[in-house]
């Protein structure tokens, strides 16, 4: 694939989606937009609004003072199964996705995301930075439903999957699938590409779904230097952290003052949320919860929720206390845009419509559930919340009254026998449903038309320990047993197929033996391309594929492995390892893979 160049202040962009409903159905008049913004790693506590007495946050504090809050918002203490069940409507075990590597952050095929939703219902959808579930075919936001995307691969930028060195600033990005170079900070980049094509879409009259989802402030710390500098005395991590949320603030403002600008404010919902606790934000300021990310404590999940119609009349700050859930959005956003799902999709959340309306009907109160897992298959009781509006059980054991102890501090299991008992039968019909899930496994597709050829990377190993989900660890030569692994794959047709096994990716034009000097530096904390690159004395090569395998002698000027062979059509799990003289194993962080039609 070539690399273009992304001139975006003069970007005019192209939605190429044939969309599966008549525009004319819709009066672009009557629908209304949807802007979904989600940051990442930003905890409820990480904006002023909410009482950070050192960060400054005024855009975002005055979408506050006009928005609907929920207070009471949960999501999973991760990124990718909270971004899973945002997209869905369905918990995240079940859509497939309880990690964030090892081949367990790839949502169902068969899964249906609100770019399905919006984009058979006549809307033009795009999405803006992070996806993180799934970088191959059928898992690609532009698989899902989203007909204009520029985002990054993987979890994060300088992650495995993404264009290799990349850092916050000046990256080359995927737009359409297409590695394309941008200047300036990451985030400033995901919203102007945001905007270029929220003025396209308004241009041509025609309503739009707009998600928006940031890759800051998650981990690595870097901020443009202007946006951190008012945190100095912190250390300079959260100095960076905090920086990031202040650059995202001012783009969140600048996007408002463009809708504005551009007329149709009034008639586009606006929601501002995050995908988990905080990771930093704790040691300043946590709203007097318990945990950050990860913790099965409200501190993990409990996020903010602002939602902003001013044509639907939610255009005036008010807190709503009510239990609600990532789960939520889907059928909310349904529900406000008039879109019927389709026939037999099952919905785990629900409407908060009513809530929203302050009907008068009473609101039942239900059982939530998240967990952080973390592992190849679900344990269960590991890492879990059970929710009502009253109540958090807290891995099967320990049961708090959350409204009178917000901290999680005063245990009353011993107290409450009966209603740990009733929390924990509702996570056992909740769990029974969903297990035999677990073990279908999720394949990428090769030799399909759609992606071909596919590049398999580490990230998405299935592997015992770690899977190398960095390019600090590629190119620190992360091997052993432990963090070596293997791809499922479907291979959709039966022929010859080209594969390539590489320790560097293409844009790398280097053997496969040799080191790599440290890229350039970032502000802030050290990039991953800042590692050195080991040399690897590597003498040979294995392929295996289901019961076949191939083996391969790797000489000194090698900058990949190379074999031809005929696959059969049909599930299988790939592996690709170089051996090295000593012995020891490292895989093939890189694995590209191509169908070559009959030339009969």
């Amino acid at each position: 694939m070539g690399r273009g160049f992304f001139r975006l202040r003069n970007l005019k962009i192209c939605v190429g989606c044939v969309l599966f409903c008549n525009l004319s159905s819709l009066a672009a008049t009557d629908s209304p937009n949807v802007v979904i913004v989600i940051t990442d790693d930003q905890g409820y506590g990480d904006l002023a609004c909410h009482g950070n007495p050192i960060l400054k946050t005024p855009h975002l504090d005055a979408l506050y003072h006009e928005a609907v809050r929920f207070t009471d918002y949960h999501v999973a203490p991760t990124c990718s199964p909270t971004r899973s069940a945002l997209l869905t409507g369905r918990w995240t075990n079940r859509t497939g996705v309880w990690h964030t590597i090892m081949g367990r952050s790839l949502l169902r095929a068969s899964e249906v995301t609100l770019g399905d939703l919006f984009r058979d219902a006549g809307y033009a959808t795009g999405m803006f930075g992070k996806w993180h579930l799934g970088d191959n075919y059928p898992y690609r936001p532009e698989d899902r439903g989203f007909s204009e995307v520029f985002r990054h691969g993987g979890g994060g930028i300088g992650q495995t999957p993404d264009y290799w060195d990349n850092a916050y600033f000046d990256g080359t990005y995927l737009h359409n699938g297409q590695p394309t170079e941008a200047h300036g900070f990451c985030t400033e980049v995901f919203f102007d590409s945001a905007i270029n094509f929220i003025e396209d879409q308004v241009r041509q009259g025609r309503p739009f779904l707009a998600y928006i989802a940031t890759n800051a402030p998650h981990d690595p710390m870097h901020a443009p230097p202007d946006d951190a500098r008012p945190y100095a005395a912190l250390d300079s991590s959260l100095a960076n952290f905090y920086g990031m949320i202040t650059n995202l603030d001012r783009q969140v403002g600048r996007l408002r003052i463009f809708l504005r600008q551009k007329g149709i404010e009034e008639k586009t919902i606006f929601v501002f949320t995050t995908d988990n606790g905080t990771a930093l934000g704790a040691k300043v300021f946590n709203a007097q919860m318990r945990g950050a990310k990860g913790s099965p404590y409200d501190g993990g999940h409990r996020v903010p929720f602002f939602l902003r119609w001013p044509a639907g009349g939610f255009d005036r700050g008010y807190d709503l206390h009510t239990l609600a859930a990532h789960v939520d959005l889907v059928p909310t956003l349904l529900d406000l845009c008039q879109i019927s799902p389709p026939p037999g999709l099952h919905l785990d959340g629900r409407s908060l419509v009513p809530l929203l309306k302050g009907e008068a009907a009473p609101w039942e109160d239900r059982v939530l559930f998240t967990d952080s897992q973390r592992v190849n298959l679900p344990i269960k009781w590991r890492e879990s919340a059970v929710m009502t509006q009253k109540w958090r059980l807290v891995n099967g054991q320990e049961l708090y009254a959350i409204a009178e102890d917000p901290g999680q501090n005063r245990d009353l299991a011993g107290d409450f026998p009966d209603q740990v008992q009733q929390l924990r039968a509702h996570y056992e019909a909740w769990w029974d449903e969903l297990e035999p899930t677990f073990s279908e496994p999720i394949p990428i597709y090769l030799g399909h038309p759609a992606e071909n050829p596919s590049r398999l990377t580490s990230h998405d190993w299935i592997a015992p320990e770690m899977s190398p989900w960095n390019q600090a660890l590629i190119r620190q030569g992360l091997g052993g047993e432990k963090n070596t692994g293997y791809w499922n794959v479907r291979l959709t047709r039966s022929g010859k197929y080209q594969i390539r096994l590489r320790r560097w990716p293409v844009e790398v034009d280097q053997p496969l033996r040799s080191a790599l000097p440290p890229g350039s530096p970032v502000f802030g904390k050290k990039a991953f391309r800042e590692t050195p690159g080991k040399p690897l004395a590597i003498r040979s090569s294995i392929l295996r594929i289901g019961d076949s395998k191939w083996e391969k002698e790797v000489l000194p000027e090698d900058r990949e492995a190379f074999f031809e062979v005929m696959l059969e059509q049909g599930d299988a799990l790939l592996e690709g390892r170089f051996l090295l003289e000593d012995g020891s194993q490292v895989g093939a962080y890189y694995v590209y893979v191509t169908y070559l039609p009959s030339t009969f």
